[in-house]
C-alpha cells in the first residue's frame, strides 16, 4: 500500500458520499451544507494545526494534518476537483526554488 493508494481510497470515499444521506454520513452533511460549511471546516482545523505545532506534540500536529487534509480534499471532491489536479500541480513546481515559483505567478 502507498501514500497515493490511500488519498486514492479516501477520495472514492469523499466521492460515494456525495450521493450519500446526509443523516447518515458526516461527508454528506458537509457536502449538503456546501462550500461555505468545508471552508469553514477548513480554516478550523487550520487553526487546530497551527496550535498543535506550536505545542510541539507530535502525535497531535500528525492527527490535526490529516483532519486538515480530509477536509481540504472535501473540498476538492465538492469541487469536482481531484488530489490528482493537487499532485500535477506539486509535480509541476518540483525542481522550482519557491522564490522563483512565487515570482512567476505575480509577472501574470
Amino acid at each position: 500500500m502507498t501514500d497515493q493508494d490511500i488519498l486514492a481510497r479516501l477520495e472514492e470515499t469523499l466521492v460515494s458520499r456525495r450521493s450519500a444521506d446526509p443523516s447518515t454520513s458526516y461527508t454528506a452533511k458537509l457536502f449538503a451544507k456546501g462550500p461555505d460549511s468545508i471552508l469553514k471546516k477548513i480554516g478550523e482545523e487550520s487553526a487546530e494545526l497551527i496550535m498543535a505545532a506550536k505545542d510541539g506534540v507530535a502525535g497531535n500536529i500528525v492527527y490535526e494534518s490529516a483532519d486538515l487534509i480530509y477536509h481540504v480534499m472535501a473540498l476538492l471532491t465538492f469541487c469536482d476537483l481531484s488530489i490528482d489536479d493537487v499532485l500535477n500541480e506539486l509535480q509541476r513546481r518540483e525542481g522550482t526554488s519557491g522564490i522563483a515559483e512565487k515570482n512567476s505567478r505575480t509577472a501574470k
